[in-house]
């Protein structure tokens, strides 16, 4: 697959089917990994975690494959939890930042579009995949919540990556990687991060965020106290 463009440089309970009443979603390990599995065995899902693994190998600036990965599992949670189409919330999860403009110089979602093109995937399928993706991106949808269901999920598993403890480490790994200060940071938590919690779409995603923002406000008055 051709890639168009050039890249630039809880205890929260979540209840997943098939666990106990109280059960922590970070402690159904053996569901996940069947979910997993399930999901694998679609063949254009299991080539979009491949196309996405080769797309990001050798970021780590926070939107590398890992993160794909978490916000597809993040993402495949909730969509547990809603009525919607799961295999359009899979696809756009894991393709959400294949076109991210501060990643690469793609327009209309070209590399999206090329491998689903490429997997023969419908033109219908296709656009309600690019429109769930377009709901994600924080500076072009700060105060709108997305007209899909899918979007709503999409949108809600990529800012719950931006939360808690993994939020803070992509912060400071983005900011090391493109020269921010410590301070510049911290700003960044008053800009954007400390916003998200207010902003979740589904029941799922508000529980978990919950939990994460409390460890980010933590984590500031920590700093605020060692700074003094």
């Amino acid at each position: 697959m051709q890639v168009t463009g050039r890249q630039s440089s809880s205890k929260v309970k979540l209840r997943v089917p098939g666990t106990k009443k109280g059960q922590d979603i970070k402690t159904a390990g053996a569901r996940n990994e069947e979910r997993d599995k399930i999901y694998m065995e679609d063949k254009i899902i299991a080539a979009a975690i491949e196309y996405a693994r080769d797309l990001f190998a050798g970021n780590s600036d926070g939107h590398d494959f890992e993160h794909t990965m978490r916000v597809y599992r993040n993402a495949m949670a909730i969509a547990e939890t809603e009525e919607c189409d799961r295999r359009i919330v899979a696809l756009a999860a894991l393709l959400h930042d294949v076109d991210d403009h501060k990643l690469f110089d793609t327009t209309d979602n070209a590399n999206a579009r090329a491998f689903l093109n490429g997997q023969g995937t419908d033109p219908d399928s296709t656009e309600r995949i690019i429109d769930a993706v377009n709901s994600v991106s924080f500076s072009k949808n700060r105060d709108k919540r997305p007209d899909t269901i899918e979007g709503c999920i999409v949108q809600d598993a990529d800012r719950l990556d931006a939360l808690g403890a993994i939020g803070i480490a992509r912060t400071f790994s983005y900011g090391g990687r493109h020269g921010r200060k410590l301070s510049e940071n911290i700003l960044h938590f008053h800009e954007k991060l400390l916003l998200l919690k207010d902003m979740m779409n589904t029941g799922a995603a508000v529980r978990l965020a919950e939990e994460r923002h409390g460890f980010m406000l933590d984590f500031l008055r920590e700093w605020e106290r060692e700074i003094g």
